[in-house]
């Protein structure tokens, strides 16, 4: 497969996570998340963070129906009331992280691609793209759009795969560790912007405490040096 040449410096693509990275989101997914588990009598603790954020409807709803009572609806129907639950909180809330308009702009400026990369529905993620403005982005992923959604690599693949570029010349731009876990797995470079759980440094990853602190500049530098790595 022949891939599209990046600007010499430049990472060919930049790949962003959607909930809790460029807009902040994963508080109303929890909200969401929450509401739909006191309607089955279910109360959320931190130990369900790792079924709740940065996971996709389907999920969530199979963890609520496994850890609930008897009476609990299947997943399919749990699912559905996620998603319309979420999709509320995000029409009228839609609100950007710290930082993420100014790195569009640059990134834009600078001519590199960029793409939402979600395990958030269509309807959600159409939702954002056009709260930031659609014309910032050329593609929007979703988590219909490949057959296993992160921490699977599919997504970032099925990304880089459609702007023609090598998923190892892009960098991701992710806030939880499932997301990481994608992206690495794919084999971008991350830089993660953790909004509610930690994430470690490590090869090939950059942590910062907010997009604020990220620029072109910083994206040239970390994706140069994972090259040298």
């Amino acid at each position: 497969m022949s891939h599209r040449r990046a600007t010499p410096g430049l990472p060919a693509a930049v790949l962003f996570d959607m909930d809790g990275t460029l807009v902040d989101t994963e508080r109303l997914w929890w909200a969401a998340v929450k509401q739909v588990a006191d309607g089955i009598g279910r109360q959320l603790t931190d130990a369900d963070t790792h079924h709740v954020l940065g996971r996709p409807a389907a999920h969530t709803a199979a963890h609520l129906h496994r850890t609930g009572g008897p009476a609990v609806p299947a997943p399919d129907v749990l699912a559905i009331e996620l998603d319309a639950a979420f999709a509320t909180r995000v029409a009228c809330e839609v609100v950007p992280r710290p930082g993420a308009l100014s790195l569009l702009d640059e990134l834009a400026a600078a001519g590199v691609p960029m793409a939402i990369v979600s395990a958030s529905p269509r309807h959600v993620v159409d939702l954002v793209r056009k709260a930031l403005g659609e014309e910032r982005f050329a593609l929007t992923l979703a988590v219909e759009d490949t057959a296993r959604t992160k921490p699977a690599p599919d997504p970032y693949l099925a990304a880089a795969a459609a702007l023609g570029v090598d998923p190892r010349a892009c960098v991701v731009v992710e806030d939880t560790p499932t997301g990481v876990a994608a992206a690495e797995a794919a084999g971008c470079v991350v830089l993660a912007v953790p909004s509610i759980v930690p994430i470690p440094s490590a090869a090939r990853r950059t942590v910062l405490d907010s997009l604020e602190r990220a620029d072109v500049t910083l994206l040239v530098s970390l994706f140069t040096s994972a090259e040298r790595n």
